[in-house]
């Protein structure tokens, strides 16, 4: 079959090295508002930000299709599980092989409860734990992996979305109900944040859920409605970029994003740019960098790189290494146990 042409390859990078970029900031010391990128949109605009967002803007639209090319809920969960899982657990088996390199505790590693429960209860996803006492005590955050926090709000979305296969070939009600869980969500967030923002559950905090769940369903909106396919396509994107750019600079950015920003992304997506979308010709390897990246910016730090930009220099380097081995070592191979896999190009 023939390979999708398109920039999702390159964008899902392209937003992995904002979320390292981010954390280079926080991890030095410096706070992320004095960067080019928040001064020049008044503080609304951070690279972790436009990060997150597009990566779930992106995976609301694919993980929409993949649910609609789905037999049932175990054919989903499949994909869903070997997507994430097997390179989650290498990363979190490789950190626990390496605490007792950095480990300072006052007690032996192997009498720490926090050693023990580190792996299960990432794995887990809702029983997540950021520190193991002991561990990088000095640096200025004392988490492992601060990246795995988004991780459980994804995996809730697939669970979420995987409820549209009770009406299954019922085209305009899917699509209306993705519209209407949108509207809710968009209203929710920019209307009653101040009640459900704080609110929990399941280890699962209201204003994420809000926020990351509105660019999610906003992709699926769109995917319902076969975006890709819509004859303006490219112009409506150019409009909303455009449109994006007066939100910002007339300080509307926040309570316009979910709409003009999900569709300013997918039509970068599908918009035909010869280079960026030959890019995924090497792998996908977004999702390694992000898991890894973080653990390894805590290791420069504590072996002594605190300047911003020799951090960012060794991490992004360092992170894009272990973003392809894990593709090509991990996630490739789990990839091939789908049964609908047949060598295309990766699309969630």
């Amino acid at each position: 079959m023939k390979r999708h042409i398109n920039n999702f390859d390159f964008l899902r990078f392209l937003f992995a090295l904002f979320v390292v970029i981010s954390h280079s900031y926080a991890l030095s010391g410096i706070p992320e508002k004095d960067n080019w990128l928040c001064v020049l949109t008044g503080n609304q605009l951070n690279f972790s930000q436009l990060g997150l967002n597009g990566f779930f803007v992106i995976s609301g639209y694919f993980i929409f299709e993949s649910l609609q090319r789905s037999k049932n809920l175990l054919d989903y969960y499949k994909k869903r599980f070997l997507r994430l899982f097997p390179a989650l657990f290498m990363v979190l088996l490789l950190s626990v092989l390496m605490i007792p390199f950095v480990y300072s505790g006052t007690r032996p590693l192997l009498q720490n409860t926090s050693f023990w429960t580190y792996l299960p209860f990432n794995l887990s996803l809702y029983g997540f734990q950021g520190v193991v006492e002991g561990v990088f005590d000095t640096n200025k955050y004392h988490a492992i992996n601060g990246s795995l926090w988004t991780i459980r709000y994804e995996f809730s979305l697939y669970f979420a979305l995987s409820l549209l296969l009770l009406v299954k070939g019922y085209k305009k009600l899917t699509m209306s109900l993705l519209v209407l869980v949108f509207a809710l969500f968009y209203i929710c967030y920019n209307f009653y944040l101040s009640r459900l923002g704080g609110a929990s559950l399941f280890n699962l905090v209201g204003v994420h859920v809000l926020n990351l769940g509105t660019f999610f369903i906003g992709g699926s909106v769109l995917a319902s409605l076969d975006f890709k396919n819509w004859n303006y396509r490219n112009q409506i994107g150019i409009t909303t970029l455009l449109l994006l750019t007066l939100a910002v600079s007339f300080g509307y950015y926040d309570i316009l994003k979910h709409v003009l920003f999900s569709i300013c992304i997918l039509a970068i997506g599908f918009f035909p740019l010869p280079v960026w979308s030959d890019f995924g010709k090497f792998g996908d390897s977004s999702y390694g960098i992000y898991i890894y990246s973080f653990p390894i910016q805590q290791l420069l730090v504590y072996f002594g790189i605190k300047t911003i930009d020799v951090l960012l220099f060794f991490s992004i380097l360092i992170s894009i290494g272990f973003g392809y081995a894990s593709w090509h070592g991990i996630e490739k191979k789990a990839l091939l146990l789908k049964n609908d896999y047949k060598g295309l190009k990766f699309k969630k």
